[in-house]
């Protein structure tokens, strides 16, 4: 007897899912933008393509450049103290000191291994972002860290301090664990996140915002673009 294949698992998150998030986003006051990759692989969004200021979502990118760097060789004591704070925290101290070391261009070769189409770096926090290449960076998360850093890598982003989880991670349903960097500044908030469920699923997802009214506006656009996304 042949058995059957199991059926395939469905898209997470459905179609319907999508278009309340995209209905919700062109409602919202400001500059809005989202991207998901969802657990099919597929990138689907609002406005996805378009560039913003990173802000302190960069620091993803200085954190994986970093490890890449130190291929599979061990940390030192000196660099997990500035690895840290920077991603933990979001200490701006940190990023510089860090950026400062490695200079733009292994940034840029990260971007590429990504394959990020539209990132520039002209200064560190100015980076040039959009939702599209930030979502493909954390769906490839894993493989663009050096095997040996990778458990570091997680517990760093899903380690951020309580007073800066919110957005994305106040959206999550039970079962689900969050590896997440936020950027925000006047006007400006974002946040890009990695998803995984314990049955395998995973998506990524980033949502980028200018021209808000308040920070706490933006903060709420990000949870809402999220659960609309999740539920």
């Amino acid at each position: 007897m042949v058995l059957a294949p199991p059926p395939p698992m469905p898209v997470m998150p459905s179609d319907t899912a999508v278009a309340a998030a995209r209905a919700y986003a062109v409602h919202r006051q400001g500059r809005v933008a989202f991207a998901i990759v969802d657990s099919h692989g597929r990138l689907r969004g609002t406005a996805s393509a378009r560039s913003y200021h990173s802000a302190s979502v960069i620091k993803a990118m200085l954190l994986v450049a970093e490890l890449e760097r130190r291929g599979e060789r061990p940390l030192t004591r000196t660099e997990r103290k500035l690895l840290e704070p920077m991603i933990r925290r979001s200490s701006n101290t940190a990023a510089r000191r860090v950026y400062r070391s490695l200079g733009p261009e292994p940034v840029l070769r990260l971007a590429r291994r990504a394959h990020m189409r539209r990132f520039a770096i002209p200064a560190l926090f100015e980076a040039r972002i959009t939702a599209a290449d930030q979502a493909l960076l954390f769906a490839r998360l894993d493989p663009l860290v050096p095997r040996s850093h990778r458990a570091y890598a997680r517990r760093l982003l899903a380690g951020i301090v309580p007073e800066q989880r919110w957005g994305i991670p106040d959206a999550l349903p039970a079962g689900w664990s969050v590896f997440f960097k936020g950027g925000w500044r006047d006007g400006l908030v974002h946040q890009v996140a990695r998803l995984e469920r314990a049955d395998g699923t995973a998506i990524a997802l980033a949502v980028l915002t200018d021209h808000d009214p308040s920070e706490r506006y933006g903060q709420a656009t990000v949870r809402g673009i999220a659960w609309r996304l999740l539920r």
